[in-house]
């Protein structure tokens, strides 16, 4: 028999695949899918980012590989764009890294920083690849529970010494997802001095820096608490504020030293994207900005119509105040079950949402809807939720 190595264990099951084999049954099975289990846009890039991608098809020296000196363009934009939205100066030689989505930077992170034994210290719940990339590189995952009477905000004195004395790195998310939660600068204040004092990485997953509605004060950087950089990365993406997560284009700024050894990991795993993509990621952080500001107003129009829908069917959810979810506690009797909850629903009317269990333990009790169509296709999911909780 075949021998796979351990480390695989850990990684056999995941939220999204679990999803993905249920929608795929359910199509055999003649039902029409609505997916609202993928934070997956099916809004369009702007026409100036593609217009820059299909005239670099047409330069020929755009077709080679690119390797980390060809990106210094695109690191100047992002350390510019950073700069002007958070007003900490960036060194784009050697505080910028472009990453193939910010997804690939949180998994291969933990290889130039854990050792096997030493402990991650990550949210729960909180986004797969997260976990993922510590059990890859042999670590431990110590789990900071996540609970609604604490807003989603982990409590840092909670964390036992005898985890600290084994910790390398913290990794929070804000705006966050699952849940939807918003940190302040108070908070990142709070972690950054914690993360000081217990030798720590800070390390933010940063998707959801644009989305965010109303009043609500714009997320801030955790480099704003750290503007020396002295224990912090953070990373973006542009996937969701400009809607290229098929581009897979996302960056990492932070700690130089921390900038050069996940540099030195990339390496070997891979050259960096085509040429063209990154021209594209340059007209998006550069060039107008309307098309954020539109995406914004349309995930807050679309979270308005489905939190109102379900709130017609009895099923009373809190309106989010960022990202492009809605993080709903199950009504019983599902409310310890939200697998069984997403399968069944899944099989009887073809709508696809995500188990809270999925992103942790402690996301068990909640579903996560993803905003990712019209508002008319939201009411009409939220119509067959209604007639699948009656039944």
């Amino acid at each position: 028999m075949m021998q796979f190595a351990k480390r695989l264990q850990p990684l056999s099951t995941n939220v999204f695949a679990d999803m993905d084999r249920a929608k795929t049954e359910a199509i055999v099975n003649g039902k029409t899918i609505i997916d609202l289990s993928l934070g997956s846009s099916d809004l369009p890039a702007s026409a100036h980012v593609i217009a820059s991608i299909e005239a670099s098809l047409h330069d020929k020296r755009t077709h080679g590989y690119l390797l980390h000196n060809g990106t210094l363009e695109f690191r100047q934009a992002a350390a510019r764009w950073y700069e002007a939205r958070f007003g900490v100066k960036v060194d784009p030689e050697t505080e910028v890294l472009p990453l193939i989505g910010s997804q690939e930077g949180t998994a291969h992170l933990p290889l130039a920083l854990l050792d096997p034994g030493d402990i991650a210290l990550l949210l729960d719940p909180g986004y797969p690849s997260h976990v993922g990339g510590v059990y890859l590189a042999g670590g431990q995952v110590y789990t900071m529970a996540l609970q609604a009477e604490n807003a989603f905000l982990p409590v840092l004195a909670d964390i036992p010494g005898e985890v600290l004395s084994q910790a390398k790195m913290m990794v929070l998310s804000y705006p966050h997802n699952p849940t939807s939660a918003t940190a302040t600068l108070e908070f990142f204040t709070e972690a950054v001095a914690f993360c000081r004092l217990h030798n720590l990485v800070l390390v933010h997953d940063f998707p959801y820096v644009d989305i965010y509605f109303d009043d609500t004060p714009a997320p801030p950087s955790v480099l704003q608490a750290d503007p020396n950089k002295e224990v912090s990365i953070e990373f973006f993406t542009l996937s969701k504020s400009y809607n290229m997560g098929g581009f897979r284009i996302g960056y990492a700024i932070g700690n130089p030293e921390l900038i050069l050894a996940l540099r030195r990991i990339k390496a070997m795993v891979d050259f960096n994207q085509y040429r063209g993509i990154l021209n594209g990621a340059i007209a998006a952080l550069s060039g107008d900005q309307s098309s954020v500001s539109d995406t914004v107003e349309s995930y807050r129009q679309r979270r308005d119509v489905f939190v109102q829908s379900l709130s017609k069917l009895g099923w009373q959810v809190p309106t989010p105040k960022a990202t492009l979810y809605v993080w709903a506690k199950l009504p019983e009797p599902w409310a310890q079950n939200s697998k069984d909850f997403c399968l069944q629903l899944v099989a009887e009317t073809g709508v696809a949402v995500s188990p809270g269990s999925g992103f942790g333990p402690n996301g068990e009790g909640y579903v996560r809807f993803a905003l990712v169509h019209p508002p008319e296709i939201l009411e009409l999911a939220a119509q067959k939720i209604g007639e699948f909780l009656q039944r």
